[in-house]
């Protein structure tokens, strides 16, 4: 289990000693910054920080263990302030959490959190569960903006070329991404904020962080598919055995089973086993067989072998009039896809005459693990400072050297303008009217979300 008082960095241990002498209370806030990725988020991965750190008390031996650590480490220890969080406060830390609700698109540089202490002996506490805080929302919060702009971009493509856009749009991006991630948490966050916008997965911890943080019964699902240890132990001299023993095993109505292709040759395997000897066998089945290229241009390969498969199976013309494959056959696309090149390929495809139906798309690493907090500019400030008197004074900051670094000054909220998201100062602002609302307070979850909510407010 994680000990909430060292889930922080070295230096938060030495602020209890540097605020004013008349603080009493901090009110700091999360904000995704203007960036170059992406305009709005997708906010989410509050609830499981409440849950998983927030909702687990201190106890005299985390108390006892971080004071070890701290001293040994060098650096100051507030026992004295840790001590009144578990004998005063049951071991929850004094603080109430202000939050937009989970799922919302929001435009950055709107507060999506806001933080403020509600012991005034203890106005520390807002800016020193800034790491953990600030990591559960930054990771998921990127992963399903990362996400939820491959939905757009595919949305897009089927918009323009197929008769069924929603039927099959949340199974068109599947997250290949578990062995990618640094940690098996990461893993579960990451691939539970796929999930938002997509339903197929392989990352098995996403399906458990949703079930478990968000109350989801099944948010995602795969098929039976093959990776190349299961083809090449056939030998090259029984690939066709191999293809073979994939259709018959995983034979049934309405089955999709995925082959990889590309283990020896993937042209010859298109045209002379699946488009030649299996053909019948392919045509035969009640199920869809979906071949896998891995390897090749990510944009050139899957296009030729849609165009190889069209030429052995064919199959017709939409009303919008372009050409979809036998439904016996597919395509799935998952090596070295990024929404630029998914955008490719789709436009490539557009180009040859084929509708998006015919090719599904996945993501690995590019998905769960090429992002750090500086992808959407994610950042955790203090705005305001409350004196003994009540009073509330603002706390900002504005480097010369870097003006795109300037905080907000004052407790902030978060108003719907003319149908746009904006941030205002709080005082401004009649507390009905703020979107941002108390979730947590004083050991207490005060909203739980579902995850049928937040797919409802993301779509």
């Amino acid at each position: 289990m994680t000990n909430l008082i060292l889930a922080t960095d070295s230096y938060k241990h030495s602020h209890f000693l540097q605020y004013p002498p008349e603080t009493r209370a901090i009110s700091a806030y999360i904000e995704a910054r203007p960036n170059d990725f992406a305009d709005e988020v997708l906010f989410m991965g509050l609830q499981p920080y409440l849950m998983d750190y927030l909702g687990r008390p201190i106890t005299q031996a985390d108390i006892d263990e971080a004071e070890a650590v701290c001293t040994a480490h060098g650096v100051p220890f507030n026992r004295k302030g840790w001590q009144i969080i578990l004998d005063e406060h049951g071991g929850y830390l004094p603080i109430e959490i202000r939050a937009l609700p989970e799922g919302m698109i929001v435009p950055t540089g709107v507060p999506l959190v806001q933080v403020e202490t509600t012991d005034p002996r203890l106005p520390w506490l807002a800016a020193f569960i800034e790491t953990a805080l600030l990591r559960a929302i930054w990771y998921p919060t990127t992963v399903a903006t990362l996400s939820r702009q491959c939905r757009l971009i595919i949305r897009a493509g089927l918009a323009k070329t197929s008769e069924d856009v929603e039927g099959q749009l949340p199974f068109k991006l599947h997250d290949f991404g578990a062995r990618g991630t640094s940690s098996g948490e990461s893993a579960g966050l990451g691939g539970m904020a796929h999930l938002v916008n997509f339903m197929g997965t392989d990352t098995m911890e996403g399906l458990i962080a949703a079930r478990r943080y968000y109350e989801a019964d099944m948010a995602g699902f795969s098929i039976p598919a093959a990776e190349h240890s299961t083809m090449t132990s056939w030998g090259r001299e029984r690939e066709e055995a191999a293809y073979a023993n994939m259709l018959d095993a995983f034979e049934g109505e309405g089955k999709v089973v995925a082959v990889v292709s590309d283990s020896y040759d993937l042209d010859a395997a298109l045209t002379g086993i699946w488009g030649g000897s299996l053909r019948d066998k392919v045509l035969a089945r009640k199920g869809t067989l979906v071949v896998r290229p891995d390897s090749g241009d990510p944009v050139e390969t899957p296009v030729r072998a849609v165009k190889t498969l069209w030429e052995a199976f064919g199959g017709t013309v939409n009303a919008k009039g372009y050409r979809v494959l036998d439904p016996h056959v597919r395509v799935i696309q998952g090596d070295g896809m990024t929404p630029a090149t998914i955008a490719r390929l789709i436009d490539r495809l557009i180009e040859e005459g084929f509708a998006i139906d015919n090719i599904a798309f996945g993501m690995g690493g590019g998905l769960l693990q090429q992002v750090n907090r500086d992808t959407l500019r994610f950042a955790m400030k203090a705005n305001a400072m409350g004196d003994a008197e009540g009073v509330w004074h603002d706390v900002s900051k504005a480097p010369a050297t870097d003006l795109g670094k300037a905080s907000k000054a004052g407790r902030q909220a978060v108003v719907l303008e003319a149908g746009h998201m904006v941030a205002r100062r709080m005082d401004d602002v009649a507390d009905a009217d703020n979107l941002l609302r108390p979730v947590w307070r004083n050991g207490t979850m005060l909203v739980r979300h579902s995850f049928d909510e937040l797919r409802a407010r993301a779509a």
